[in-house]
């Protein structure tokens, strides 16, 4: 299985480090044939694959099982699962409960959270052995007040920015994403910390890249962000879905090819 260890071995060779995320039993088994580095089970797949208005509306419980699921899939790959909206912030012992919930029931490598505010719950979880994975930048779980936009654009912004990162270094986090701030920034910030920098439109100065699977693929996305690149494409699934109809409508599913041929009854000997 991949470690962290291998992933701070990366950092310090500079070897980028590849990060997707999956959600599922099929689409980490893909990742982890792929040799992706580490796989995230992000909240954002409220939207992608449950259907949800935001990350808002994700709950423990639909990370843990969405992890166990991606865990069977990629059982070699590092995998870091998201602590949803709420499950930060209420207190600290239920915040703790909450996250050692989330580590054991998913079997993950690492937890990742959100926001600046977050140095003492990253500190509590790495005294009891929990890695965590903090999330700065544009943060979606707060998308509702800072909105989707680019972040850290001011030089006071971008020095609190780099003054975070290390604050979260300093607490005990393994690792950081960094969402939509400047490239030269996220590179500045790389360099300056010893622990990976993954970066989502962040430039390519980043220790490493991640991405959402569906946008990689094209699969049931209405819309790309600027950082987004596509490397395939599940587009036509209604195309294909159309024609399975039709041929069913029409009696030409199945066709003789598709089907189990026995003459059972010329076996049945007459009363």
């Amino acid at each position: 299985m991949k470690t962290l260890s291998q992933l701070l071995s990366m950092k310090e060779q500079k070897e980028k480090i590849s990060m997707i995320t999956a959600y599922d039993y099929p689409s980490a088994k893909q990742a982890e044939a792929a040799s992706i580095d580490t796989i995230l089970v992000g909240d954002s797949l409220g939207m992608t694959v449950l259907g949800y208005d935001s990350t808002v509306e994700v709950t423990l419980e639909d990370m843990i099982h969405h992890g166990k699921a991606v865990r069977r899939g990629a059982p070699n790959t590092f995998v870091v699962v998201d602590m949803p909206f709420g499950t930060v912030g209420v207190s600290e012992s239920q915040d703790l409960s909450l996250a050692k919930q989330l580590y054991q029931q998913s079997h993950a490598n690492a937890i990742k959270v959100e926001g600046a505010h977050i140095a003492p719950f990253i500190s509590r979880c790495s005294n009891i052995g929990i890695p965590v994975v903090a999330h700065l930048g544009l943060t979606p779980q707060s998308v509702g007040i800072m909105g989707y936009k680019m972040q850290a654009a001011t030089l006071e912004a971008a020095e609190k920015l780099i003054q975070d990162c290390k604050n979260m270094e300093q607490a005990g986090a393994v690792m950081i994403v960094l969402e939509a701030v400047p490239s030269d920034l996220a590179q500045k910030i790389s360099a300056t910390l010893s622990i990976p920098v993954i970066g989502i439109g962040a430039g390519n100065g980043t220790d490493g890249q991640v991405l959402v699977y569906h946008d990689v693929l094209n699969y049931g996305v209405e819309r790309q962000a600027k950082f987004v690149k596509q490397y395939g494409d599940f587009s036509n699934g209604i195309a294909a879905l159309s024609q399975y109809h039709e041929e069913v409508k029409q009696g030409t599913f199945p066709s003789a090819e598709h089907t189990y041929k026995k003459k059972i009854w010329d076996e049945v000997t007459p009363d």
